[in-house]
């Protein structure tokens, strides 16, 4: 009887222990293994509890998407997927799908998805659609179908479609085979009060001076929601070919954001040619397409900037320009580094490395004045709490040295909790066996 209550207060110990740790441990650790978690087949880290559904077949047996909620689905390669989304007559919908190919799937450049927003007869409000291009690498492509109140056409409330399909070039060479979906809608409430309703054609367009501080390391995240924060700064970090990298710029109102992308010459010799190698995306706070540049590779360093950016307004979404339409919002702004799977025929799988220089110039300003709250609360805000971090970042070094220090913090405080313990039970054992009569 003793040693199986010894066995079992010791194991209650060890758990309590274990608890104890996992609580304890620094938040830069756990962004370190969540940025790390990606699926082994695509190598895309979805969203943690993602709520799996069916795509339908037919809009009468679409499954409702719930604005704030992250959803997972399947899209196969031949026809329409329709999901269905209840709307106000005010609210703005955006509904962001990402497709996820498997890695060793074989693409063409025109192959990706479209997707769109459809009312009750059928009428499109707006469709967006996302491919591969030149770098014919699979990797995951975002689109987003789009409605926006006020507009002449969508106004009502009421029932809406989501309608998601694959672009298939019909190319003999792409694989065929159902892809992963990662859809996340969000909702944009009406102003309080009516503003412009012109885009501004007056900012700063020129190419700021490159950064040319020391540069820091920092991993980063494997899909949207595991997208490790970046400041401004150079930071550089490694990537193998086939791999995609996932960071979030908070970029407040009134702010503007340059990025530049560098590539670092290969450890081998420097033989052949890989076209659009290395591809840098920046995507808007509700994973909008914004920009992007590709960079061809022949073993030697590269480097290539995103074009100039206007600052962050909510007028922007009258702009004609589809990059400035883009910038309408304050919140994070995706930068997505791929670099092409053909890269490690030519000059071996890597790593390689890449150097990441930001910049956000311009004073920034308390914003629009919403109606109410966008869905989810706060998307359209400026924070630091992505990568576990709730300070501007450091570098991993400082993460790590932090992580020690708190390391040993923590193992002091368990060390006494187990002493605590251990005591406990030696004293309630003795009371035991005091009060056990004798034969």
């Amino acid at each position: 009887m003793t040693r199986r209550w010894r066995t079992a207060a010791w194991r209650g110990i060890c758990v309590t222990a274990a608890l104890a740790l996992t609580a304890l441990l620094p938040a830069s650790a756990a962004a370190a293994a969540s940025a790390a978690s990606a699926d082994g087949s695509t190598g895309y880290a979805f969203a943690p509890g993602a709520r799996t559904v069916t795509a339908a077949a037919s809009t009468t047996d679409a499954v409702p998407l719930e604005p704030g909620t992250t959803y997972r689905s399947t899209l196969p390669d031949k026809g329409e997927r329709y999901f269905r989304l209840e709307l106000t007559a005010a609210a703005t919908a955006y509904v962001p799908v990402t497709a996820v190919p498997p890695a060793a799937a074989t693409v063409s450049a025109s192959d990706g998805i479209e997707v769109s927003i459809e009312d009750a007869n059928g009428t499109a409000c707006d469709y967006d659609s996302a491919r591969f291009g030149a770098g014919l690498s699979p990797r995951p492509v975002t689109a987003v179908g789009r409605r926006d109140a006020g507009k002449a056409l969508c106004q009502d409330a009421g029932t809406y479609y989501v309608v998601v399909e694959r672009v298939v070039s019909g190319s003999r060479t792409t694989t065929p085979g159902s892809w992963d979906l990662e859809i996340a809608p969000v909702t944009e409430p009406a102003l309080a009060r009516t503003g412009a309703t012109t885009a501004p054609e007056a900012w700063n367009s020129a190419s700021p001076e490159p950064l040319t501080s020391d540069p820091r390391r920092r991993t980063a995240g494997a899909g949207f929601t595991t997208a490790r924060t970046l400041d401004q700064g150079v930071w550089q970090t490694d990537i193998t070919p086939g791999q995609t990298l996932y960071y979030a710029v908070p970029v407040d109102w009134g702010r503007q954001l340059h990025a530049t992308v560098d590539l670092g010459s290969s450890s081998g010799d420097a033989h052949g040619y890989v076209s659009a190698a290395l591809n840098l995306s920046l995507y808007n706070p509700v994973r909008g397409h914004v920009d992007d540049v590709s960079l061809g590779y022949d073993g030697t360093q590269k480097s290539s900037s995103l074009d100039p950016l206007p600052p962050v307004a909510y007028a922007n979404r009258y702009a004609a320009s589809g990059t400035q339409n883009a910038v309408r919002f304050a919140g994070a702004y995706y930068l997505v580094v791929h670099l092409s799977g053909q890269t490690a025929d030519t000059f071996g799988k890597g790593p390689y490395g890449v150097t990441l220089r930001v910049r956000v110039d311009g004073t920034p300003n308390s914003g629009p004045s919403y109606a109410g709250s966008p869905v989810p609360k706060g998307i359209f805000g400026v924070s630091w709490d992505r990568g576990g971090l709730l300070t501007p970042p450091g570098d991993d070094d400082t993460a790590m040295r932090a992580l020690a220090a708190g390391g040993i913090g923590t193992g002091t405080a368990l060390l006494l909790v187990l002493g605590v313990w251990t005591l406990t039970a030696r004293r309630s054992q003795s009371r035991a066996s005091a009060q056990k009569p004798t034969a």
